[in-house]
């Protein structure tokens, strides 16, 4: 809707409080500082580190030892998620004098988990296991890439070794490193919807759902464009500086910035770029 996936993060974790964030980049990097700049149009210091390589999750936190001097709140730049009680995690790092909280979800939908990673709680309700991307689904209960640490999670990425499944440093596994070290990690429920941005369908599925929790019920238009442009559209975001040349029909559709939409032009569940269409099979409708 308009907005940078990650310009969504910053004004979450500003609305907590949170004023000072770091952004560790890699590839295409550049594009990330441009967008975002130094932080001070959303109320905020960003200060820029870059991953050199692309070694995992883990390896990406551990470039922020020596500049994180107390618990940080931590979230993946490709997860788009709702919550409305995030401070819960704080109140729970408190309380609970836990090393680690992750934000966990009541996810129906088994593939969802294996996408993610799988939490197993014991019976006082603490972690006692993370599973990254399971082949046995034990719960419902879905980690989500938000997560609240303590400094010690700098002691176990340094001993975290390479998986064979990825052949990367995976932050579940410094997690499980914790856990194992004795430290109590624990896990709040407090996402309401989450999704991976990871293929079209994905940057589909996020729109659609930004679209029907801000109350749009046809379209969203970053810009101006009069209604009879508009007429044959529903479900869609438009960009910025996207032009319809009407009539059209298009149905649950992104249409990116700077794109020219021409007469007679009928699609639905696309992604329409400047350089071509992605066609997707979009989850929710």
């Amino acid at each position: 809707m308009g907005k940078p996936l990650l310009q969504h993060q910053v004004e979450m974790m500003k609305s907590v409080g949170i004023k000072k964030i770091f952004i560790v980049i890699g590839y295409l990097g550049y594009e990330i500082v441009r967008s975002l700049g130094s932080g001070a149009d959303f109320g905020v210091e960003i200060e820029y580190i870059e991953q050199t390589e692309t070694l995992g999750i883990a390896h990406a936190v551990g470039r922020l030892e020596g500049r994180v001097q107390k618990p940080f709140l931590l979230c993946l730049g490709d997860i788009f998620f709702v919550s409305s009680r995030l401070q819960t995690m704080f109140d729970s790092f408190s309380r609970d004098n836990a090393r680690a909280v992750l934000a966990s979800k009541m996810e129906e939908d088994p593939d969802m988990i294996l996408r993610n990673f799988a939490i197993i709680v014991g019976e006082d309700d603490r972690v006692v296991r993370v599973i990254e991307k399971p082949r046995y689904i034990q719960n419902k209960l879905k980690g989500c890439g938000v997560y609240l640490f303590g400094l010690e999670i700098f002691d176990a990425i340094r001993r975290t070794p390479r998986t064979a499944m990825r052949d990367e440093y995976e932050i579940t596994e410094a997690i499980q490193i914790l856990i194992n070290d004795g430290h109590t990690v624990v896990h709040s429920n407090i996402i309401e919807e989450d999704l991976n941005l990871t293929v079209p369908e994905d940057l589909l599925n996020i729109n659609l759902l930004e679209l029907k929790k801000n109350g749009f019920t046809n379209y969203f238009v970053d810009g101006q464009m009069d209604e009879q442009s508009l007429a044959g559209i529903s479900g869609c975001v438009i960009g910025t500086r996207a032009r319809v040349e009407p009539p059209v029909s298009l149905q649950r559709c992104i249409v990116f910035n700077d794109v020219t939409i021409a007469r007679q032009t009928e699609l639905s569940n696309a992604i329409i770029t400047p350089d071509g269409i992605i066609q997707c099979n979009p989850d929710r409708e």
